[in-house]
């Protein structure tokens, strides 16, 4: 729709991972070459930790792209195989049938004697397994077990776990420490700082054919860093709604106000939740009628001084500072003005503003 107004040849921040627009920065191109180094080297597990929406996905294409034409590649996608479902799943990846009631140790000898032949074949064999947070710990079991599978001096079966932060709090669980102790890579996505932004929104225009003047500012990518909190897929999103807001105004500039509408429109402005405004409204209000109530107690009349006694010596002298003329002890602790409830409201919102 905007591509025109903005000398695009295509969409420049589509959600659907895209190799060709690989960003390198960001630490994002150091992760796929130890990727890249785990795994030729034969380096048993690797784990990838990052958040959702962090780049996980388009970092595993790249890498079965990059991936040499030695290797075979088995992609599991589906977390919440059982044991004994992850091992067929890696056989008929493999191109071997397996009897439907095969028990595991059956499927195990087979797998191992396909992985000799790939090994003496000069092949590996390499496993990516997508939303390892969400596998049960038998499952996580199995794959240690499947790291077991190696000759004298080379692992017959390479793994690589991609999961969300959660994955590592699993891993601490004692019942599977041995796998946590095989893992021979940890690394992590971590998100965007603001110049990161910066220079992903500018190389992702410029794949996309922009040749004008920066759109995006550095004061606008910090804005976008804000809202997206350094996720690439929000980033994205808001990146794409503020150039379609951009050009439902007739503009060929990006302004502030249209990062703001797209965060808002993705929802992900973070502003003050509603019930915080009416509780603050509510608790001024009522310190309102408090002191309305305090002025309208009466104070009792002035008393003629009483005669001076001196004191005894089993008397204690206590010195109070006179108060001004007019004011009442409660006025002197509180705020001199009381306020209504509206006035409140609105105090209260200028504020929390």
């Amino acid at each position: 729709m905007y591509l025109k107004q903005f000398g695009l040849t295509r969409k420049p921040f589509a959600i659907t991972p895209d190799t060709r627009r690989f960003f390198s920065g960001a630490s994002r191109g150091a992760v796929l070459d130890a990727l890249l180094y785990a795994i030729t080297n034969g380096e048993g597990i690797v784990k990838l930790v990052g958040e959702v929406g962090s780049g996980k996905t388009m970092l595993s294409r790249m890498l079965g792209e990059r991936l040499p034409a030695s290797v075979d590649l088995v992609y599991i996608a589906n977390p919440s195989l059982t044991a004994d479902d992850i091992l067929r799943a890696i056989a008929i990846e493999l191109g071997f049938d397996i009897a439907q009631d095969a028990r595991r140790f059956e499927v195990m000898q087979q797998l191992q004697s396909r992985l000799i032949q790939h090994h003496a074949e000069q092949r590996q064999v390499v496993v990516f397994i997508d939303e390892a947070q969400a596998m049960p710990l038998q499952t996580l079991e199995q794959i240690r077990l499947l790291s077991n599978l190696e000759t004298r001096d080379h692992k017959l079966l390479q793994m690589v776990l991609f999961g969300q932060p959660e994955l590592d709090r699993k891993l601490a669980d004692p019942e599977i420490r041995q796998l946590r102790e095989r893992i021979t890579y940890s690394l992590e996505l971590p998100p965007l700082s603001s110049g990161d932004v910066h220079a992903y929104l500018n190389f992702r225009l410029q794949q996309s054919g922009y040749q004008g003047v920066e759109l995006f500012s550095r004061s606008l990518a910090r804005r976008v860093r804000r809202y997206s909190q350094g996720l690439i897929r929000r980033i994205n999103i808001i990146a794409d709604k503020s150039l379609l807001a951009a050009y439902s105004e007739g503009s060929s500039q990006l302004r502030r106000r249209h990062i703001r509408l797209a965060a808002q429109e993705s929802g992900l402005l973070h502003s003050t939740p509603r019930w915080l405004y009416a509780a603050a409204s509510l608790l001024l209000g009522l310190t309102g009628l408090t002191l309305s109530q305090a002025e309208r107690v009466p104070h009792p009349a002035a008393q003629p001084p009483s005669p001076i006694v001196a004191a005894t010596p089993s008397e204690q002298s206590v010195s109070v500072a006179p108060e001004p003329a007019g004011t009442t002890l409660t006025e002197a602790a509180l705020p001199a003005t009381s306020k209504r409830s509206g006035d409140s409201d609105e105090l209260i919102n200028r504020r929390l503003r």
